[in-house]
């Protein structure tokens, strides 16, 4: 999977003193993921012994014979035990899709981004940056506390009379970007899981294949008739786990895909308000900031 260079753009490193910040949440996150893989494979296993295997799915009320006609449980089932495995990849896929949809829902805020950085534009055009933050409060989420970082520097070198103006603009330029470091890698945060996925779960796939195929031949190697009865399951078991993986692996692809766009939209709307920030302080105090004491 090709990495993202989206979230490298800040240069700078955060401070020192925000760092157990940023190390307390990768913590929480690190953990939640542990957990979540973890429970899903319970459940995995759980739906297979018992949902997946239960008697009614085969003919004899005996999950050791053929599944019934029709029965896509006992079709399932009859896949053999790397199918918990692949419906774990499949859960977990789906879990940290959901996490990650809800933390990048809170890190646009809760209007549109595009309207919010429309909206910082036009309040830096009037120099209302009193105004621009109290839109940043209400917008909320990452962008936002970002674009009131830098906001907030941009005022304080307003009132600043010993540096020059090029200075200024290097300090406001400096707090958007360790303001971005803080906020934007934990969007990432859980993605290198479902990217990993989308790669392990097509092998898994083919691992069991494999098994199938083995069981097959080893139905049709048996002296005088071949077992039908183990043919069949072999084949079975190959082509569900093939089925399984691919469809797993899919899945992961797209989440991937779309959770990466997702970010990039957002460290463009990050960098077009940066941009505007600095381009208005700069135009606003042309000739002002000569006046070092």
């Amino acid at each position: 999977m090709e990495q993202k260079n989206a979230m490298n753009k800040p240069a700078a490193r955060p401070a020192a003193a925000a760092a157990p910040k940023g190390e307390s949440k990768g913590g929480g996150s690190s953990s939640f993921a542990v957990i979540a893989i973890l429970v899903a494979f319970v459940v995995s296993v759980l739906i297979y012994i018992f949902i997946l295997g239960d008697g009614s799915h085969f003919q004899g009320g005996s999950n050791e014979n053929n599944p019934l006609s029709g029965d896509y449980f006992g079709v399932v089932y009859k896949g053999g035990p790397v199918v918990p495995v692949l419906m774990t990849m499949f859960l977990c896929v789906f879990i940290f899709s959901i996490e990650r949809a809800l933390t990048i829902g809170r890190a646009k805020g809760s209007k549109s981004i595009e309207t919010f950085v429309r909206t910082i534009r036009q309040k830096l055009n009037v120099n209302d940056i009193t105004g621009a933050i109290a839109a940043c409060d209400q917008q909320k989420g990452s962008v936002a506390n970002v674009v009131r970082a830098g906001l907030m520097k941009y005022q304080e070198m307003s009132r600043e009379r010993n540096m020059e103006k090029d200075q200024k603009i290097l300090a406001i330029q400096k707090e958007i970007e360790e303001s971005t470091a803080l906020e934007l890698p934990m969007l990432e945060k859980n993605l290198v899981i479902i990217s990993t996925l989308a790669s392990v779960a097509t092998l898994t796939g083919l691992i069991g294949t494999v098994l199938g195929m083995i069981k097959a031949f080893s139905a049709l190697a048996q002296g005088g008739a071949p077992d039908a009865v183990g043919l069949a399951n072999g084949i079975s078991e190959a082509l569900i786990n093939t089925a399984l993986g691919i469809g797993t692996s899919a899945l992961a692809i797209v989440a991937y895909n779309f959770f990466t766009s997702k970010i990039d939209e957002l460290t463009y709307s990050i960098d077009e308000a940066g941009f505007s920030i600095i381009q208005t302080y700069a135009a606003q105090h042309g000739e002002t900031d000569h006046h070092a004491a």
